[in-house]
């Protein structure tokens, strides 16, 4: 027995269209927008004709190809005519709305279907024209979901008459979709529109025609929208990520200042000669520190800046402050944060040599490990005990501070690591990522 075939109704076939309809136009605005001069064409209201030129042949193209393939192979859910000319208008300004309505107008036209090259650059026109009327804002608003919201907008014009741009960006692509069942009823062979195998539409199917139409406009605006949103909160990270970073590094020059100063005050008195050659020093290292506006330096740079700071402690200890660096040659153009390896040798000073008794030594090393620069600072001071390894990178101002710019920079991996033992001296560890970048990154 021959299994009965059963076929689509026109009412049913007009349903399915529908909604392929609406998948084609989604799936062309979601591989549009993951191109990154399409997205950036997004993002700035502000654009140039060659911008505008792009934003038209990428939308144009493929709604020229969906019209060619519905007047080849009858495949009617590629036609978006009367949609993409209006959503281009409505993003790009009148003219692109009406350049795409000519390249999707053009083959139906030379197919003989002569109202559909008018009435694609008129939508264009029209989505131009509402863009030019409405504020841009109340553009990038219109959503797919914008039924679950109608009751609340009719009300609110019952209590209050005035333009609601939501509910006429909503009536405008609306009012296009009757024009073309008209034209299209009254002229079947000039232009084209879906359900013209029925004859003429039932209310119902009439108005799920006008809500496709409506939803076809809608779906890549908002998806669009969802695009240039992601791109401003990168944005706002980025800009908090810096202010983070600004805010650091702007601790570190007060401290660093307030501790070299009371040493200073503390010589004035016992050796002025002393104090007076600290000041010299003072300024040639604060004149450098306000001459760099940098949040990366070479580590050879960083070294410098340390070697002008050892200059200045060397003066307050004497010969009795020894240091050693161990630096492999291939990690001295190394970007690190600026000022990241003061606070670290500050801390060698201050809390292993300060109450030792006789001399000290500090040891500097780097060297590279699987594209990381490791740098460690190690001093042969008084060490500290488990409880204060425990609690020694949240307190106080130096390491602290070194320990969360690396977490803000590098991500949570990242950040000092301790190794103490008491009466021994203490081991400060960090690994920098090899940055790729060609130019430093300023403030």
């Amino acid at each position: 027995m021959v299994p009965e075939t059963r076929s689509l109704s026109p009412e049913q076939f007009l349903l399915v269209t529908l909604v392929v309809k609406l998948a084609v136009m989604a799936l062309l605005a979601t591989v549009l927008v993951r191109y990154w001069r399409f997205r950036h064409i997004l993002i700035f209201e502000r654009r140039n004709w060659s911008d505008r030129l792009i934003f038209v042949a990428s939308v144009g193209i493929p709604v020229a190809a969906g019209v060619t393939l519905r007047l080849l192979l009858r495949y009617d859910a590629t036609d978006l005519t009367l949609e993409a000319p209006f959503v281009v208008g409505l993003i790009a300004g009148p003219y692109a709305g009406a350049l795409v309505g000519l390249m999707a107008g053009l083959p139906a036209s030379i197919a003989g279907e002569l109202i559909a090259l008018p009435f694609a650059v008129g939508s264009g026109f029209a989505g131009g024209g509402l863009r030019e009327a409405a504020p841009k804002e109340a553009i990038w608003r219109f959503s797919p979901f914008f039924l679950t919201a109608l009751p609340r907008k009719i009300w609110r014009f019952v209590r209050t008459p005035g333009l609601d741009w939501q509910v006429t960006l909503v009536l405008a692509p609306v009012a296009l979709e009757l024009m073309r069942q008209a034209l299209g009823f009254r002229y079947p062979e000039r232009l084209f529109r879906l359900g013209s195998d029925l004859g003429s539409i039932s209310i119902p199917l009439a108005a799920l025609v006008m809500l496709a139409t409506v939803l076809c406009v809608a779906t890549p605006i908002k998806i669009w929208n969802n695009a240039r949103i992601e791109h401003r909160l990168e944005e706002q990270e980025k800009l908090l990520l810096a202010a983070k970073v600004e805010a650091l590094a702007s601790q570190i020059n007060p401290h660093f200042l307030f501790n070299t100063l009371t040493s200073i005050s503390s010589l004035i008195r016992a050796n002025p000669e002393t104090a007076r050659m600290l000041i010299g020093r003072l300024s040639g290292l604060l004149r450098r520190l306000i001459r760099s506006h940098d949040h990366f330096v070479t580590l050879r740079e960083e070294m410098e800046a340390i070697d002008e700071y050892l200059d200045i402690e060397v003066i307050r200890f004497g010969p009795s402050l020894k240091v050693e660096k161990h630096l492999a040659p291939d990690t001295l153009d190394t970007l690190v944060p600026s000022m990241i390896l003061q606070p670290l040798v500050e801390n060698c000073i201050k809390h292993g040599f300060a109450r030792k008794v006789g001399g000290g030594r500090i040891v500097i090393r780097s060297r590279r490990d699987r594209g990381r620069a490791i740098i460690e600072v190690e001093d042969d001071g008084l060490g500290m005990s488990e409880e204060q390894l425990g609690t020694a990178v949240g307190g106080g101002i130096g390491l602290s501070n070194v320990h969360e710019r690396l977490r803000v920079i590098y991500g949570e991996a990242y950040g000092l690591k301790l190794t103490s033992a008491a009466g021994r001296g203490t081991l400060v560890r960090m690994e920098v990522p090899e940055l790729a970048l060609a130019e430093r990154i300023t403030a």
